[in-house]
């Protein structure tokens, strides 16, 4: 009867399947360039807008490319380090500047901030759908955020994947074996030192990951593990050290005057500026340049989630409650908690606070790295009333191997109805709440490309302008702050240009040699924005008398000649 049967390869009886990506993470693959494409035609569009500030990053990039100097901080001032101008200055010397080349580099920060943030939340034993959910989240871009994200003005592009980055190691360092450990040490120490160089907005983040990591592995920390972390920490904060050593300079000190000059402000405009404003402000669900009444809910919620969040984690955390890993994963998301508020504090109590909250928000752009910790209570107590907890899965660290469950309770029969009740009624809430964080943040966005063509105009008239200045043969000129930077980067150095106020005094030269050239030049033009004070005061020179100034006009900019 087996007469004819053929015995078939083992490979037939059995073919390989292609693997295939999960659904919710195919969908944050795409989501997540969806929010990369997204900024890159805000790229191509001159959105968000450039000023001197990032001009001023892109001299330095500039200055690196052509080997004429190596500047450890944002010029005219002892903080603040220019990683971006290192990043940027290979596309500088390769193409040339321009503020499209100053900002990809920004742009690689942010792509590389989402992959971190969907691994972090997968390694804090979130399931795949709760990764898609902070994906997306971050995928939004609201006017004050991919200013935060892309603007290469010092600092801020580069937080965000740092600190998910240090999130990450400290999960690493907290589950994996011992022999694996050390690199892990000495990437977060490399980490952390470049931060403090960087910007130290950051720090409350490394504090409590810091805090963390001793509580968990202090005897290692004594050993050799200790000298590495402190050795590269001090690697990557070289820079900023050297340079306090060599010019007596305090950046601690810099770092506290930034925080707000002038008188005081007053505690109510602080708590204001920081707490109704900040939030709604750094998180994304604000239109360009202000924060309309109802996209103020976020205030409320964001303090009520954040205490939530972090007893939630505590309650994890303390002795007695889940196992090894599943206290690692809440001791990181308390550790992010803290560090959020930490922020928040530090905010809150600086004068920038109160005297300028709207462009000072910049400040609390690194909230966004706790998002896989602050969304947690929300997604379990949604997950319960949508059925969602059908698609947990068990969750596997490939560096340790430990299996366990994400924190999905069901709702016990044992409750009765009241229990089921109140269930329903907090799930329902979790789902408005999510459902308001993604509407408002997509409303802000869609603001964002509506002022698109008109931040495009504005940069148009920039070019000519710049295009004028080259045709007349005017090599030094005088202008505003927000005129002289943007104008020398965007001639890649061949019109220098000297700051002056509206009453034609000298102003803040952040690189002062530009004013020494101007001075040394007879027939130093004069730029100013058509209908500023500037070109008011400019206007009253203009006449037919000697020694007065002939006036060309290009859209929206005045150029003023001195009569030869």
């Amino acid at each position: 009867m087996t007469a004819g049967v053929r015995e078939e390869p083992r490979e037939s009886v059995r073919p390989r399947t292609p693997r295939r990506l999960p659904l919710p993470t195919l969908l944050a693959l795409l989501v997540g360039f969806a929010g990369v494409g997204y900024r890159l035609a805000l790229l191509f569009a001159d959105v968000p807008p450039t000023n001197s500030d990032e001009a001023t990053m892109g001299l330095a990039a500039l200055h690196v490319a052509r080997g004429d100097g190596f500047p450890v901080w944002f010029y005219g001032q002892a903080y603040m380090g220019t990683l971006e101008a290192y990043l940027a200055a290979p596309l500088v010397a390769l193409a040339g500047p321009s503020v499209l080349v100053l900002r990809l580099p920004t742009l690689a920060l942010y792509a590389l901030f989402l992959l971190l943030s969907w691994r972090l939340t997968r390694r804090l034993g979130g399931d795949r759908w709760y990764a898609l959910l902070v994906v997306a989240v971050l995928a939004l871009g609201s006017d004050r955020v991919v200013k935060n994200q892309l603007i290469a003005g010092g600092g801020y592009p580069e937080l965000n994947p740092a600190g998910a980055a240090l999130a990450l190691l400290t999960v690493g360092l907290c589950v994996t074996g011992a022999g694996a450990r050390l690199p892990r040490w000495a990437a977060w120490g490399l980490v952390s030192g470049v931060l403090l160089w960087v910007d130290p907005l950051i720090l409350p983040y490394v504090l409590t990951l810091g805090v963390l990591l001793v509580a968990w592995r202090w005897r290692e920390l004594a050993g050799r593990a200790g000298v590495v972390l402190a050795g590269t920490l001090l690697l990557g904060a070289a820079p900023m050290l050297a340079d306090s050593i060599r010019h007596g300079r305090n950046p601690v000190a810099a770092v506290l005057a930034a925080g707000g000059t002038g008188a005081p402000a007053d505690w109510a405009d602080r708590l204001h500026g920081a707490l109704v404003l900040g939030p709604p402000l750094a998180m994304g669900f604000c239109s360009p340049g202000r924060c309309a009444t109802w996209q103020l809910w976020w205030a409320v919620a964001f303090p009520v989630l954040l205490v939530l969040a972090a007893l939630t984690a505590w309650h994890a955390l303390r002795p007695g409650g889940p196992g090894s890993a599943e206290r690692v994963s809440a001791g990181v998301r308390l550790a992010l908690l803290g560090g959020a508020a930490g922020v928040l504090g530090a905010y809150a109590v600086s004068n920038a606070a109160g005297q300028t909250p709207i462009e000072s928000s910049r400040y609390l752009s690194c909230l966004a790295v706790a998002v896989p910790a602050l969304f947690w209570p929300l997604w379990q107590a949604a997950r319960r009333l949508t059925g969602l907890r059908k698609f947990a899965e068990v969750a596997v660290s490939e560096e340790s191997g430990y299996r366990h469950l994400p924190e999905v309770e069901s709702i016990k029969a044992t409750g009765g109805r009241a229990a089921g009740r109140r269930a329903r009624v907090a799930g329902a809430g979790a789902l408005a709440v999510l459902a308001g964080v993604l509407g408002t943040g997509a409303a802000a966005t869609v603001d964002v490309v509506r002022t698109a063509p008109a931040v495009h105009a504005e940069a148009d008239r920039h070019r000519s302008l710049v295009d004028t200045l080259g045709a007349l043969d005017v090599r030094n000129v005088r202008g505003g702050y927000w005129t002289c930077n943007r104008l020398t980067y965007a001639t890649g150095e061949n019109v220098l240009c000297a700051v002056v106020d509206d009453d034609l005094s000298p102003g803040f030269d952040r690189l002062p040699a530009y004013r020494r050239e101007v001075a040394a030049d007879p027939d130093a033009a004069w730029v100013a924005p058509a209908g500023s004070p500037l070109a008011a005061r400019l206007d009253e020179r203009v006449g037919a008398e000697s020694g007065a100034l002939d006036v060309v006009t290009v859209a929206g900019w005045r150029i003023y000649l001195p009569r030869r």
